[in-house]
């Protein structure tokens, strides 16, 4: 008898799966793709006709360089783009603020201003390119400026396509790039919602994201109940500001991990879309089947890779992107096999987009629908988890809500006695980890990462300059204080927003003058 093994949520993997293991109203919980529950897929035909839309998460140092980037990944093959900004635009600073000294471009791309959205997107075609926008804190700012610019462009709002992450819950749980308290932020969440229905119509809104948390640590039981209850949050907030559940339940998108244990992350997947549509329809009356359909983004686990022989990386992402595949996912992103030690270099993106091609073209994934649909080992472990994350999202609302669970710290607690776990288990050699405790080598092979210059952060600075002496100061100043004014009543902000940006208020001019109104969030000890 081999030893008993736990899934990565903590329930006992069995040896042997068998009929008796299935519930017994395994057809109800089925149902048929693309109907409720949905736990075969949202759509009937799911990839028998058109595969995933297959992203790849780019960005880096200036616009310019970024833009030459996407220009390669589309190229290559890429269906829709994904930007990624550097930590100052995510926190809702300029590139010349004193706070963002040594982090300009670092992490992903600078945006200081409507010119420098310009730039990024440069000779890409906005209404046929889908694009996410991994931005949370200041999204609504960041949706503006690519608005304006396919504005500029001849592109409607009405002809856009994309996702803004726009999830600040679980900036306070795993992240931390917040700015206002959370109050203020739902209030800009909610405003976003009903903007862009008005203007942006085909615009996911949000990407209700449980992979922060993961890579934190999170279990996928952790990952999916909390995310879940984060998305409870959100619509509750959208109806009290006076939001009918499906004039905005449609847009909502999520966006999870994927990782190794394929088969608990496939199981996952599925119990994640059973819960929502039983959420939508029960708690929250919602009638359009789309308002019920958990449509998600997936991206491979990060935390996963390891700067120790890189090289086996680009088996753990094939195996991770199987896995959401198998899921269902809508869309994905798959790691750089180099991602552990630095940004990925130019062969190395492409062989992560490689990944998915091969998936895509070169096996049967896409013949038939769900093909794990009354897997005895798929179907048990999907029940198993649909109940044990009921049951966590119960103890979260026993709280009141999602946010005051985060003030309370629950969130963040539990998530972090999970990262405890697994590194006690990497550490003494239970969870093994190729090439890291188990399998290694003596030498390493030489790797030579792609560095950011770090004259970008002077020429950014140049460039703000420049701006700001050429703009009408005067009329920046005044947009500046009708957006203030917005914010301190009920007004939806994103319209004078909208003007202040378009006369090239900075992004850290927009966030700044909403700091001055909603103030700044500062974590208690309970934290």
């Amino acid at each position: 008898m081999s030893e008993r093994r736990s899934s990565e949520s903590g329930f006992p993997v069995k040896d042997v799966y068998t009929v008796d293991d299935l519930p017994g109203d395994l057809d109800s919980r089925l149902g048929t793709p693309g109907q409720y529950p949905y736990t075969r897929g949202v759509y009937p035909t799911m990839y028998t006709s058109r595969p995933w839309t297959m992203r790849q998460y780019a960005g880096f140092g200036t616009a310019t360089e970024s833009n030459a980037r996407y220009h390669q990944l589309l190229r290559a093959g890429t269906m829709g783009l994904s930007v990624a900004f550097d930590l100052p635009t995510q926190m809702g600073y300029d590139s010349d603020d004193p706070i963002a000294s040594g982090e300009v471009g670092k992490v992903g791309v600078a945006i200081d201003s409507i010119e420098d959205m310009r730039l990024l997107f440069d000779g890409i075609p906005l209404d046929q390119v889908s694009t996410s926008m991994t931005i949370n804190a200041p999204g609504s700012v960041l949706l503006l400026l690519y608005q304006l610019v396919a504005e500029e462009n001849g592109v409607p709002g009405a002809a856009l396509n994309g996702t803004i992450q726009n999830d600040i819950l679980k900036e306070y749980i795993a992240r931390g790039t917040y700015i206002f308290p959370p109050k203020p932020s739902l209030r800009l969440v909610a405003d976003t919602f009903g903007y862009c229905r008005s203007e942006v119509p085909k615009w996911n809104t949000i990407s209700i994201s449980g992979y922060h948390m993961a890579e934190a640590g999170a279990s996928p039981v952790q990952e999916i109940a909390f995310t879940l209850a984060n998305g409870v949050e959100y619509v509750r907030a959208a109806i009290a500001a006076g939001l009918a559940v499906d004039d905005f339940a449609p847009r909502l998108s999520f966006f999870f991990v994927a990782r190794t244990t394929l088969l608990e992350e496939v199981a996952k997947f599925r119990a994640a879309r059973r819960i929502w549509a039983r959420l939508m329809r029960d708690e929250f009356g919602a009638k359009n089947p789309k308002s019920m359909m958990l449509r998600f983004h997936t991206q491979t686990a990060g935390v996963q890779l390891t700067a120790q022989q890189p090289e086996v990386n680009l088996v753990r992402v094939a195996v991770q992107g199987l896995g959401a595949v198998l899921g269902g996912t809508q869309s994905l992103h798959t790691n750089s096999f180099d991602e552990a030690i630095a940004l990925p270099t130019e062969k190395a993106a492409r062989l992560a987009l490689r990944t998915q091609q091969v998936l895509a073209y070169e096996t049967d994934l896409t013949a038939t629908v769900d093909p794990f649909a009354g897997s005895y080992v798929v179907e048990a472990m999907t029940s198993e988890i649909e109940a044990a994350a009921d049951a966590l999202m119960a103890r979260v609302f026993e709280h009141g809500s999602s946010v005051e669970a985060i003030e309370a710290g629950f969130q963040k607690r539990e998530i972090e006695q999970s990262a405890y776990r697994i590194a006690q288990e990497i550490d003494s050699g239970q969870r093994v980890v190729v090439g890291l405790n188990r399998f290694t080598v003596d030498a390493e092979e030489p790797y030579e990462p792609l560095r950011v210059d770090p004259a970008i952060e002077a020429a950014q600075a140049e460039r703000l300059a420049r701006l700001r002496a050429e703009r009408d100061n005067a009329a920046v100043q005044q947009a500046l204080t009708d957006l203030q004014d917005a914010a301190k009543g009920s007004a939806n902000v994103l319209y004078p927003m909208k003007e202040a940006l378009r006369l090239r208020a900075t992004v850290g001019e927009v966030c700044g003058a909403l700091r001055e109104v909603w103030g700044r969030y500062q974590p208690t000890d309970r934290f």
